[in-house]
């Protein structure tokens, strides 16, 4: 049974393939021509076939078998390169996997620019990314099932927390709702009667707790997403964060409700991590990022005040 090709050997066919020559190749790899050569020629005579024609050619052509392989040898190539540099990052602490819990309303340019960061700087290291909402985030990360959260917070959390940016939080209906047609400012007792949509925490964490509901009737939604559609129908009211709905409210599919004890307000957003505990290295790198990206993300934000006069500080913080 023949040897396997070396990794050594897969890369000299490499080179030798894009640069053309075997001088080009070794001063490439830092090789004599003669090892290049021999290279090659060892690597053929292994495999029993030939890659390069070499007669009446000035230079090497990979032959048919030898460009079907050339893709196979990249790929082998990569393959190994990954399981050094995993194994290199193992040495130096570099986590295998991160966790990452991220609150459905963290905005979705910041998501997006940090993962297509993450994926270039970590290419060995895999992700699991899990969706949730309000007391969700913390409970992931205190229980172990995350090694990183991304979100708000309602009370007190046992967690580790790191500020790295805020959302403009405001109220909204669709154009056709009764509250949109009302003369502003709206007082407390206008929106009373109208039906609010609130995002309910899945979690044990606020059970029993309303934060920023105003209304007696509401509906108890689990996700924003779903939210933000009833209230494009006008199926109710409620706070999204501007972001979320800033299309709508320059094409006119909602408009903001101006309520007198509830001006627009920056909810807080922060990256959390079990107490007791420091990140690893990636998972620091997360964090950076998301305070660089919240960053860049808040200049273009409008200019809101951070409290609302009159309204609870964890009432500001809720959908």
């Amino acid at each position: 049974m023949q040897p396997n090709p070396t990794l050594d050997q897969l890369q000299i066919f490499v080179a030798v393939a894009d640069t053309g020559s075997f001088s080009a190749a070794g001063r490439k790899l830092n090789r004599a021509q003669s090892v290049i050569s021999y290279g090659i020629a060892n690597l053929e005579a292994q495999l029993g076939l030939k890659l390069f024609e070499r007669e009446g050619t000035r230079e090497p052509q990979l032959t048919e078998i030898g460009r079907a392989m050339l893709e196979d040898a990249r790929r082998m190539i990569g393959v190994l390169q990954r399981i050094r540099s995993r194994v290199d990052g193992h040495h130096q602490g570099l986590e295998a996997e991160v966790a990452l819990s991220v609150d459905a309303t963290l905005p979705s340019p910041v998501l997006v620019r940090v993962l297509k960061a993450f994926e270039a700087q970590f290419p060995t290291v895999m992700l699991r990314l899990h969706i949730g909402t309000l007391g969700l985030i913390p409970d992931h990360v205190v229980s172990g099932q995350a090694d990183l959260g991304i979100g708000g917070l309602l009370g007190e959390v046992d967690v580790h927390l790191v500020r790295i940016g805020f959302m403009s939080i405001v109220l909204a209906a669709a154009p056709s709702h009764p509250l949109a047609l009302l003369p502003k400012p709206l007082a407390l007792e206008d929106v009373r009667e109208h039906t609010q949509l609130v995002v309910t925490d899945q979690s044990e964490r606020t059970k029993g707790r309303d934060f920023g509901v105003f209304a007696y009737r509401t509906w108890r939604l689990t996700d924003v997403r779903t939210k933000h559609i009833l209230m494009r129908e006008g199926l109710g009211w409620g706070g999204l964060p501007r972001w979320l709905m800033a299309d709508d409210l320059a094409s006119g599919r909602l408009v903001e409700l101006d309520l007198e004890p509830f001006s627009e307000v920056r909810s807080p957003m922060f990256a959390m991590y079990r107490n007791g505990t420091s990140p690893k290295p990636a998972a620091a790198w997360l964090i950076d990022q998301f305070k660089r990206q919240f960053g860049c993300f808040n200049e273009f934000e409008p200019g809101v005040v951070p409290t609302a006069p009159g309204v609870p500080e964890d009432a500001q913080r809720t959908l």
